[in-house]
């Protein structure tokens, strides 16, 4: 029996990233969504690896029979056993949940693990961490413990939202902070965006600055994205030539769907280890033992290749082969990279190569070579600190898939750059007001989430000048 996992959506990022996370879980197991689709995909599937998807159906999916055996095909299937997501969407408006209550999943999604509130949080941290937090903290837990009474073999908590408005950052930091006290043994594995450079919010340093605070101190691992790497991506692939054959991958009319997509299709294959079968499998704690080195540096950058994986609402039915050489190429590429940061430009504490569908280990090992002289690593890590896994069932639409996974001193440059605009707004104690105001907030909640992320900060780059200790061998005497 694979892992379950449970995801948690908060705050309207969070949500809209789970909107286009589910389909694209179906879609995975084969199932189809829309009517003019016919799932030609499946047709290619063999035997052995639909019954890999079926058995590895309960992993984000909640049967109440109990039954693992059904071979589910359309919504109305899904429908009929009444399954239910493993989901807890959480959201102080109502404006992305209502599609789950409404929309066309609305049967997917268990009412009672669906909180909304109005008028939201005013783009405020305090607001959401302190005021909500506080108001719905009881029943917040209820939610989770729900969920979480329903697994067999729940393997962690995949916690999705942004750190830029008010909800996402407090509530999101209060939620993590319940998981936490609560359920100390389950990996916390935090899925975060945060924000442009042109971001519309003004309070966005101060809501990251706090957040990411919370982060360092109660989540397992964090594998955060960042707008401007996504919004650039997207960019480059309408922009480019290969484009023109496969242009209904990108979305045309809904803003963001392009984003979601490939955060969502990073997620898919990261926890791909841990749902499916495989000849040299990767589980999230193995991640989490082989690239944490120590507590609070665990934040982790991603690069995924390919990118054109079909988004929510496609359904084509092209099979795509790639080139293995071209799919290392392009996962070590800074331009596939999911946050602004050049992961081989620093000293790595870390690596992981996940890969997904028809890879070799000698392939992987070929190629994985190839880039081992680009990089520096932490001299305890013998110049070989690099985690293979190999997943047996590949993404839809495709024949293999590969995900980086770095754990580098560069990440650094993220916490000064959040830094430096918190110190922008703070040195004038602009808008500040608005956090004073809140019951439970104080202007040691500015100071501490600052010191935390200089901490951080330092505690990447004391790691640079690490250097190598001959112990000499002891004589016997």
């Amino acid at each position: 029996m694979m892992s379950e996992f449970i995801t948690v959506q908060v705050g309207q990022c969070g949500n809209q990233i789970g909107s286009a996370f589910w389909p694209l879980v179906l879609q995975e197991h084969g199932i189809e969504t829309q009517r003019k689709c016919h799932s030609k995909q499946l047709q290619r599937r063999s035997t052995q690896t639909q019954k890999r998807l079926f058995d590895a159906f309960h992993s984000f999916f909640w049967n109440p029979d109990g039954t693992s055996e059904a071979d589910y095909k359309t919504l109305a299937d899904l429908e009929s056993a009444k399954i239910k997501a493993r989901a807890v969407c959480i959201d102080m408006e109502d404006s992305v949940v209502a599609h789950f209550r409404t929309g066309q999943f609305r049967n997917l999604f268990d009412d009672t693990c669906l909180l909304t509130n109005y008028p939201g949080s005013g783009n405020n941290w305090a607001e959401g961490f302190y005021a909500h937090g506080g108001e719905y903290q009881e029943r917040i837990l209820n939610l989770l413990q729900r969920s979480a009474e329903r697994c067999d073999r729940l393997h962690g908590f995949l916690c999705l939202f942004s750190l830029g408005g008010g909800t996402g950052s407090g509530l999101g930091s209060a939620t993590i902070e319940i998981l936490a006290d609560n359920f100390p043994y389950v990996g916390r594995f935090v899925n975060c965006v945060y924000p442009a450079e042109n971001e519309d919010v003004i309070t966005a340093p101060y809501n990251v600055t706090l957040a990411t605070k919370k982060l360092t101190e109660h989540a397992s691992c964090v594998f955060p994205v960042d707008n401007k790497a996504l919004l650039d991506i997207c960019s480059r692939l309408k922009s480019s030539k290969s484009m023109q054959g496969v242009a209904r991958y990108i979305a045309s009319c809904k803003p963001f769907q392009d984003m979601n997509s490939i955060v969502v299709n990073m997620l898919l294959h990261l926890t791909s280890g841990s749902r499916f079968p495989g000849a040299l499998n990767v589980d999230m704690n193995d991640l989490y033992t082989n690239m944490v080195p120590f507590p609070r540096l665990h934040y982790i950058c991603s690069s995924l290749s390919p990118l054109l994986f079909s988004s929510a609402g496609s359904c084509s039915s092209q099979w795509t082969k790639v080139k293995q050489d071209d799919l290392f190429t392009s996962a070590w590429s800074r331009d596939n990279q999911l946050l602004r940061v050049d992961p081989l430009g620093g000293v790595i504490t870390g690596a992981a190569v996940l890969g997904r569908g028809l890879l070799s280990v000698s392939d992987m090992h070929r190629n994985i070579n190839k880039f081992q002289n680009k990089m520096r690593f932490v001299p305890w890590s013998c110049g070989d600190a690099i985690k293979i896994g190999i997943c047996s069932v590949p993404p839809p639409g495709h024949s293999a898939s590969l995900l980086s996974l770095v754990n580098t001193t560069n990440i650094s440059s993220l916490f000064s750059r959040v830094a430096q605009k918190f110190n922008t707004l703070y040195r004038r104690k602009a808008h500040a007001h608005h956090y004073m105001q809140v019951p439970g907030f104080s202007e040691e909640d500015f100071t501490s989430s600052l010191e935390s992320l200089y901490e951080a900060e330092e505690g990447y780059n004391k790691l640079i000048q690490t250097k190598t200790q001959t112990v000499p061998r002891l004589e016997v005497l």
